[in-house]
């Protein structure tokens, strides 16, 4: 009896070492995880809380338009400063003789379309200077308040005044000059008075910040092919590649002009703009028809590397609808700059201009864009559809 009693309680003892081995086994186990259940165990984390992930050599953001720009190559010069968000975008114009109310509808456009601050420099004959002011002082605060203007006499610094004056359209000469009158300036893009921004003008101020090392100036081609275009086929002085280049829309970096040395066809030396300007004309006169575009297409065909081109989307003109469409940007991505030459806004020949600037002319500033300004204007195409140019309303409604 009392050997079976020993048996049982080591028997007990035993199974007690093994119970508390086994509890001490367990508890520094890790815990198993629970099984997946059959839909996510955690919701999608929102794309626009995802964090990024880090790079090398992030790239650099472009203050003016928030887009990434690659960063440069080592020992490559950047062109320009890039904009700041803080600075206004300098936009020039030269009105003369009838140009008052074109000018005034261009810089309206300027303004409902753009998002910086923009500061105008008008040049225009003394008797236009109180219309400007007081047409200017007429927007409502809203807007007034987002640009700055200085009105300008008309003025050239070398040469006869009354020849440059008379050269091509009224005044046109004037942005010659704009070089050596706006030394404060760096940066600006000068417009004709018949041009319609239908973009910010925000898009086109980026570009500046692309050129190279040695680009100083940016244009549009005169034509998109070269069969059709006036100077492949008519001109009698060198121009600019194949087909010129159209001075209506012109981004400069005035710095940059007011510090190179151009190539020149007069003498073997390099020549400063200034220098340059009135001797080309001399040697030139009688050679050209269209003015200072004719100068600057000399300048540039002796200057390829100083010029950027842009594509025609930022200079669309009537030459790139009324022999049918030939302007590839504007059917992808539609009319940046309308530039109404010929006329067109005030005579029927081309009626889609003439849509697009009278809608522009009697839209009410603080009305809503889509309602008094993109509806209006999809009514007044329907009655240009009988044109090449109003045969694709597309080009100009994409924005």
């Amino acid at each position: 009896m009392r050997l079976s009693c020993k048996v049982a309680a080591a028997l007990l003892c035993l199974g007690s070492l093994l119970l508390l081995y086994l509890l001490a086994g367990s508890a520094a186990a890790p815990p198993r995880p629970p099984p997946a259940p059959s839909a996510p165990a955690r919701p999608a984390v929102p794309p626009a809380r995802r964090q990024p992930r880090l790079s090398r050599s992030p790239p650099r953001r472009n203050p003016a338009g928030g887009r990434l720009v690659s960063a440069r190559k080592p020992g490559e010069q950047k062109h320009s400063k890039e904009p700041s968000s803080l600075q206004c975008m300098h936009l020039a114009v030269v009105a003369c003789g009838d140009r008052l109310e074109e000018t005034l509808i261009m810089l309206k456009s300027a303004l409902l379309f753009s998002n910086r601050r923009l500061c105008f420099h008008i040049f225009a004959e003394d008797s236009l200077k109180p219309e400007f002011e007081k047409k200017l002082k007429e927007w409502p605060s809203s807007y007034t308040k987002k640009f700055e203007y200085n009105i300008y006499p008309i003025t050239f610094s070398v040469g006869n005044a009354q020849e440059w004056k008379k050269l091509f359209k009224p005044c046109a000469a004037q942005r010659l000059f704009l070089p050596v009158i706006l030394k404060d300036v760096d940066s600006l893009l000068y417009v004709d008075t018949d041009v319609l921004f239908l973009r910010p003008i925000d898009d086109i101020w980026h570009i500046l910040t692309e050129f190279n090392s040695t680009q100083l100036a940016a244009m549009a081609p005169e034509h998109e092919i070269p069969k059709i275009g006036w100077y492949s086929r008519f001109a009698r002085h060198p121009y600019y590649g194949t087909t010129g280049v159209n001075s209506g829309v012109m981004l400069m970096n005035l710095t940059r002009i007011r510090n190179t040395q151009f190539k020149n066809s007069m003498i073997p030396s390099g020549l400063t703009w200034e220098e340059m300007l009135y001797p080309l004309y001399q040697k030139y006169k009688n050679y050209i028809t269209w003015g200072d575009q004719d100068l600057l297409n000399i300048i540039f065909y002796f200057n390829p590397e100083c010029l950027y081109v842009f594509p025609c989307q930022w200079n669309y003109r009537p030459d790139h609808c009324m022999y049918g469409s030939n302007c590839k940007g504007a059917e992808e991505e539609g009319v940046s700059i309308l530039h109404g030459n010929r006329g067109v806004y005030h005579d029927d020949k081309q009626p889609t201009f003439k849509a697009l600037y009278e809608v522009i002319r009697d839209f009410p500033f603080e009305d809503n864009l889509f309602q008094s300004l993109y509806y209006p204007l999809q009514s007044k195409f329907l009655d240009t559809v009988h044109t090449l140019c109003g045969r694709i309303p597309q080009v100009f409604l994409k924005q």
